[in-house]
């Protein structure tokens, strides 16, 4: 039972990813958010857990893997597919309305490609290369719960929202670096990027949350992605 500790703690986020893709499919966004929220949670501790207890294995990793494609492939997909049914389509888009939202699957699909590249890439031990599948899910999922009035009015309508969603299928598997947060000193030349990100974030979060609200979580995700291409365009 100890031994698989790990990998019930791992199940646990895959039991929110199907929880969480429920809610999407039943239009509750808010519910959605917070079960992918819970899903992340589980999928940081799992890996805390194993390494304290000196446990590795290949079924943990595999688990994982399929934990983290349901809960930041399936759910944010999920909760796209409905988002195609409240956004306004352009009159010559009309005739693709019924089939232009299972195109959200798409997100499930570049998640999972993500996931296996990540799996066998040996450069991504100190930093990621694409957008990690959890930062990917978070940002749509706190954008639809915190925007939705937005998103469904004529200001944003189908077009943009697939472009969009190709846009970040396109970020999921790129080859471009992205740093991770992680610190092995606290000393400012090793860690400037790092400190500059979190400066401007922390910004994002005192004073956007007001304007914002919830989708102040997507925000700080797009200044991450904004911010690692600029890193990587003048490094």
């Amino acid at each position: 039972m100890l031994f698989n500790l790990p990998n019930l703690v791992t199940l646990c986020n895959l039991i929110c990813g199907c929880m969480a893709t429920g809610a999407a499919f039943h239009g509750h966004f808010a519910w959605a958010l917070a079960m992918i929220v819970c899903g992340a949670v589980f999928d940081f501790i799992d890996g805390l857990v194993a390494r304290a207890m000196g446990i590795s294995n290949l079924v943990g990793k595999e688990l994982d893997s399929l934990a983290d494609v349901v809960t930041f492939g399936v759910a944010p997909s999920a909760m796209i597919f409905q988002l195609f049914g409240l956004v306004v389509y352009p009159e010559w888009l009309q005739p693709l309305q019924p089939y232009l939202p299972y195109s959200a699957f798409l997100v499930a699909a570049f998640s999972a490609l993500r996931l296996a590249k990540f799996n066998t890439d040996e450069r991504q031990t100190e930093s990621f290369i694409g957008l990690p599948t959890p930062a990917n899910a978070l940002f749509w999922a706190s954008l639809i719960v915190g925007q939705a009035g937005f998103l469904a009015s004529p200001r944003f309508n189908a077009l943009w929202l697939f472009l969009f969603m190709l846009m970040f299928c396109f970020f999921l598997v790129a080859e471009v670096p992205l740093f991770a947060l992680k610190f092995k000193t606290l000393a400012w030349e090793e860690n400037r990027v790092k400190y500059a990100f979190l400066a401007v974030a922390l910004v994002i979060l005192f004073l956007g949350h007001h304007v914002l609200g919830v989708s102040v979580i997507a925000a700080i995700i797009l200044w991450y992605i904004i911010w690692a291409l600029i890193v990587w365009k003048v490094s």
